[in-house]
């Protein structure tokens, strides 16, 4: 096993690109089969999940593909179109830390992601709950 220097990103202790394509994988294999959340979605879910996993590794220390690719990440302005209330919200966030939890990061990097969903979960809210 490689060491990580102290100063490395969450990117890199985590093992780059592939962690959070896995991360993403995990996450909507939940969205797939969830009442609340599928219906905002659209019928094919690969490209979301692309753009979510570029994302996600960008945002964490990783290459800048995601902003490469699509420009700014603009969160609220690509989600103002979705009503997103506690209950999306709740969803949302139920499935992206199981995801977390279900992946091989340490407690720090563990808790270091599902702050970041919970916080970004409640700042795309738009509606009222």
């Amino acid at each position: 096993m490689t060491s990580v220097p102290e100063n490395s990103t969450l990117y890199q202790r985590v093992g780059g690109k592939e962690f959070f394509v896995d991360l993403v994988k995990k996450f909507y294999e939940g969205v797939e089969s969830d009442p609340i959340l599928r219906p905002l979605y659209p019928e094919n879910l690969a490209p979301g999940q692309a753009h979510l996993a570029l994302f996600l590794a960008q945002y964490w220390g990783g290459p800048r593909q995601y902003e490469m690719e699509r420009g700014h990440p603009r969160l609220r302005m690509r989600h103002i179109a979705y009503s997103i209330g506690q209950a999306e919200r709740d969803a949302w966030f139920g499935h992206m830390s199981n995801a977390v939890t279900a992946m091989n990061a340490s407690p720090g990097d563990a808790a270091l992601l599902i702050g970041y969903f919970s916080d970004s979960a409640t700042f795309l809210m738009n509606r009222p709950a």
